[in-house]
C-alpha cells in the first residue's frame, strides 16, 4: 500500500479546499518571509553604513534627524556649524578622527558631499577609475550615481540647489568628474563627493553673508578663518572611553550637539519594528487559519474516510499506518505551503527590488536564505502536525467491525 499515492489521491478528491489551505499557508509563509528578509537587509545596511563612524555633531536639532541626513543622507540637515569648532574637535586627544561634510546641492537626487578624503576610509571605498579630487569644483561618484547617469571621468555636469530634485541649477559652477568609485554596498554609492571647498564656492553668496553674520556675534573667533562653516563632523572615537564623556561636553559646552548613530539607529528601528509586528501578527494569523482549515478538512474527511480506513485495516495496515497516512497528508501540504511561500518571499523582494530602484541595495541579497527562515517554515509544518493530531488519534480509535458493519 503507497501512502504516497493514497494521499495524493485524498486531495485530489477536494481540490477547492485543498487549494484554499496552501494559498493561505503560502501567503502567510511569504509575508514572514518578505518581513525577514527586508528586516535583515535593513538592519545590516544600516550597520555597514555606520559601523566606523562613532558620532555625528552638527547644529542643534533633532538627534534622529541628524544621523538621518550625515550617516545615510535621507533626510536634510538641522542647520550649520563653525568650521572653528570643527578643528577644536580634532584637538580633543579622547577622538581619533573628524571628518567635516558640507551639504546643500544635489545631482538627479544624489547628494553633493563636500568632504575630505578620510571619508573613503569610512565606507571602505575604492576608486574604480580615476583620482580623488584636488581642486575646486572636481568630484568623484558614487558606483550606482555613475550608472544611473552615465557620466565618466571627463565629463561635467552642474548640481542643482537643494537635496532634492528640482532644484535650481547652479549652471555657473559646473562640476568636472575626476574619478568613480567600485561598489562598497553603503550609502557611498549614492553620493557625488568633492571638496569643501567646491560647496563653499558654489554657496560664496551664502558664505558672505554667513560671515558677516559671525563677525556681528559675540563669538564669532568660534567660527574659523572666514566665518567659514561645514553642515556637520563626523567623528571616530580614540578610546571607548570617550563614549561616555564627549558627547555629554559637546552638547553642554558647545553651539553643537552629538548623536550616536548606533543609539539613533536603534531607536528608529524600534519605530519600524511596530509597523513590522502588526504585519508579522497577520502572516502568523494566515498560517493558524490555513492550520485550522486543514484541521478542519481532515476532521470532517474522517467521517467519509472511516470506511475506507476500515478496509485498510481488515487488509492488514496497522494502527500506526494508518495514523501516518493522515500526518502525511497534513505535513505534504504544509511543507508544498511553506516551500512556496519562502521561494514567493524570495521573489517579491528581487520584484521590489526591481521595480524600485531605490530599494535595490535591501534586495541585493533576495536569493539568499536567513537564519529566521528555518523557524518560519518549522512553524509551518508545526501548524499541519497539529491539525493532523486529532484526526489521526480518531483514525487510531476506530473500531474496524462496527463499521465494516455498518457499510
Amino acid at each position: 500500500m503507497n501512502l504516497a499515492r493514497i494521499v495524493l489521491a485524498y486531495a485530489r478528491r477536494s481540490p477547492l479546499t485543498t487549494l484554499l489551505n496552501l494559498a493561505l499557508l503560502t501567503l502567510g509563509v511569504a509575508t514572514i518571509t518578505l518581513l525577514l528578509l527586508l528586516t535583515t537587509a535593513l538592519d545590516e545596511r544600516l550597520k555597514r553604513d555606520a559601523a566606523a563612524i562613532d558620532l555625528v555633531v552638527g547644529a542643534k536639532g533633532s538627534p534622529l534627524q541628524l544621523v538621518l541626513a550625515g550617516v545615510y543622507h535621507v533626510d536634510v540637515p538641522p542647520g550649520n556649524i563653525p568650521l572653528g569648532e570643527v578643528e577644536k574637535l580634532r584637538a580633543d586627544p579622547l577622538i581619533a578622527e573628524v571628518v567635516p561634510i558640507a551639504m546643500g546641492d544635489s545631482y538627479r537626487g544624489a547628494h553633493i558631499v563636500g568632504t575630505e578624503p578620510a571619508f573613503l576610509g569610512l565606507y571602505n571605498a575604492r576608486l574604480a577609475q580615476g583620482a580623488l579630487w584636488k581642486a575646486p569644483m572636481d568630484a568623484v561618484l558614487g558606483a550606482d550615481v555613475a550608472r544611473q547617469s552615465g557620466l565618466a571621468v571627463g565629463a561635467s555636469f552642474a548640481g542643482s540647489h537643494g537635496l532634492a530634485q528640482g532644484g535650481e541649477l547652479h549652471a555657473d559652477n559646473p562640476y568636472r568628474v575626476v574619478g568613480v568609485l567600485q561598489s562598497a554596498g553603503t550609502v557611498i554609492d549614492r553620493l557625488v563627493l568633492t571638496g569643501v571647498e567646491s560647496v563653499w564656492k558654489v554657496h560664496e553668496h551664502e558664505e558672505q553673508e554667513a560671515q558677516e553674520k559671525h563677525e556681528s556675534e559675540p563669538h564669532a573667533a568660534d567660527a574659523g578663518p572666514g566665518g567659514r562653516e561645514v553642515t556637520m563632523a563626523l567623528v571616530r572615537y580614540a578610546t571607548p572611553l570617550a563614549a561616555v564623556s564627549v558627547p555629554r561636553r559637546i552638547d553642554s559646552d558647545t553651539s553643537m550637539q552629538a548623536a550616536s548613530p548606533a543609539y539613533e539607529s536603534a531607536r528608529l528601528f524600534t519605530v519600524f519594528g511596530v509597523g513590522t509586528d502588526v504585519v508579522r501578527g497577520f502572516a502568523v494569523f494566515l498560517i493558524v487559519a490555513a492550520a485550522l482549515g486543514m484541521f478542519i478538512a481532515l476532521y470532517q474527511a474522517m467521517d467519509e474516510r472511516q470506511y475506507d480506513l476500515a478496509i485498510m485495516r481488515a487488509l492488514g495496515a496497522s494502527r500506526g499506518r494508518v495514523c501516518a497516512m493522515l500526518l502525511l497528508e497534513s505535513i505534504v501540504l504544509a511543507a508544498a505551503g511553506a516551500i512556496i511561500g519562502v521561494a514567493l518571499g524570495h521573489a517579491l523582494l528581487a520584484g521590489i527590488g526591481a521595480w524600485l530602484p531605490a530599494a535595490s541595495s535591501l534586495a541585493a541579497g533576495a536569493w539568499t536564505l536567513v537564519s529566521g527562515e528555518i523557524g518560519v517554515v518549522a512553524l509551518a509544518l508545526a501548524g499541519g502536525i497539529l491539525a493532523a493530531l486529532l484526526p489521526a488519534w480518531r483514525a487510531y480509535r476506530l473500531d474496524v467491525a462496527a463499521t465494516l458493519a455498518k457499510g
